[in-house]
């Protein structure tokens, strides 16, 4: 992953936040994304969505221009002679530094999340008559739930059974069971970041492999995958890390599998390079990770991570974690001083049952329990309060993510977002409340 940062538990002042931390990021205009109520159509947006998908960089714009470039003018011969010293044939020698968290040889830059994932769970999801279980969160992200199911049912097991949803109390209780624990990272819809580090150090406990999906995690909150012992792990990457939609993924294998866990489906391009184009019959993998890379990966996707991860590293992971912490504290700290907002505690009592339109955070409000994502449950549920504050945000210029029934996602993302996104975000949402009304 991206360098880990160093941080203290406390948000650190607001005093730098009116300004981006980066200059290679902006917005659609409140024009661009159909904001019909704004006075100002040329003014930038205020995009908060960066959790589901982040904005195009200039770096990644110009890399993605030079890439054509160099097919317009070099075609098949860009494979090794590339007018800017980037053959094709060793693209990933640009991304793979950035992406590592320690050594290049635990991570490759591959493929989608998905299929990472199933990859992953082939090689190291092994039931036995005793040990089967996949132990996972109550609400993973459907295309996580689809992958435990089917990887279940192709070792003929009933995913009722197989799949099991808690954490630490269950790896106590029924460890001996469990083959793999799969987590998210941070959980998308409440943007909880789970305890990783201890869930990971019961599972080895109890002799589990444990296995981690970052898609909401990477390049968000900092990471140290080696360190805590981490078997596997699979992200995608246009989402914090603004690769763009459907943008190329990564996975993580520990060095200890390395010469044991070899790639199962090979393709070429996990072939040694010194011989991949030689066409040996032989199949000969790069030791780690990167010998699980199948096909040649898309240029075009590779140059726009690339220049994602250049605008991080030219700020600094340490830079961007505290800005995240201080942001996000601003918002949630403007929000909880609402008067439409209920606290957690009495909206799980069902106090606003038959009260006025409000909302309540279902995000932790602990710092180091999240990211930069704050979760909002608009009360009273089920009544159509959600969608119609969405859509006086959206009509005003704020981007945020609605998720069925009642929840909207909002991420001030540290790169580009400001105090005056979050000023911006309250007020509209104030001003939405005050229209139902």
């Amino acid at each position: 992953m991206l360098p880990t940062p160093t941080c203290s538990s406390t948000p650190p002042a607001w005093t730098d936040l009116s300004k981006p931390l980066s200059s290679d990021f902006t917005p659609p205009t409140n024009k661009e994304i159909g904001a019909t109520a704004h006075a100002e159509p040329g003014n930038p947006s205020v995009y908060l969505c960066g959790n589901s998908l982040g904005l195009l960089s200039k770096r990644s714009d110009q890399l993605i221009r030079e890439e054509l470039d160099a097919w317009r003018t070099r075609a098949v011969v860009g494979h090794f002679d590339h007018p800017k010293q980037r053959p094709w044939v060793k693209f990933t020698d640009e991304v793979h530094p950035l992406m590592a968290e320690i050594s290049e040889a635990e991570v490759a830059c591959m493929g989608t999340l998905t299929n990472n994932l199933h990859l992953m769970m082939d090689s190291f999801y092994k039931p036995t008559a005793e040990r089967y279980k996949i132990l996972c969160e109550a609400k993973a992200f459907p295309s996580d739930q689809y992958a435990f199911a089917s990887q279940a049912k192709a070792h003929n097991l009933n995913p009722a059974d197989a799949i099991i949803e808690d954490i630490l109390s269950v790896l106590e209780r029924e460890g001996s069971s469990i083959a793999l624990v799969i987590f998210s990272g941070v959980q998308y819809y409440t943007g909880q970041w789970f305890p990783m580090e201890s869930i990971t150090k019961k599972g080895k406990e109890k002799g589990c492999i444990v296995g981690w999906d970052l898609a909401h995690a990477f390049a968000n909150v900092p990471i140290q995958l080696h360190a805590w012992d981490v078997d596997f792990a699979v992200w995608c990457t246009y989402k914090y890390g603004n690769s763009g939609p459907g943008g190329i993924a990564g996975l993580f294998v520990h060095e200890k599998w390395h010469e044991v866990e070899l790639p199962k489906y090979a393709g070429w391009w996990g072939h040694t390079l010194t011989t991949r184009f030689k066409m040996p019959p032989t199949f000969s993998p790069i030791s780690g990770a990167q010998g699980f890379q199948q096909s040649n990966p898309c240029i075009l996707a590779l140059a726009s991570v690339l220049g994602s991860l250049q605008s991080f590293t030219a700020v600094g992971m340490d830079k961007v974690r505290q800005r995240s912490l201080s942001l996000t504290a601003a918002l949630d700290e403007k929000l909880r001083s609402s008067k439409y907002f209920v606290p957690p505690a009495e909206a799980a009592k069902g106090l606003n049952g038959n009260a006025k339109p409000a909302f309540t955070i279902i995000t932790p409000e602990d710092p180091q329990a999240r990211g930069a994502q704050l979760s909002l449950l608009f009360l009273p549920v089920g009544t159509g309060v959600m969608q119609k504050v969405f859509a006086y945000l959206m009509e005003r210029g704020v981007v945020g993510d609605e998720r069925e029934p009642d929840v909207i996602r909002l991420a001030p993302a540290p790169l580009y977002n400001t105090l005056l996104d979050v000023n911006a975000a309250v007020k509209y949402l104030e001003e939405a409340f005050g229209s139902l009304a």
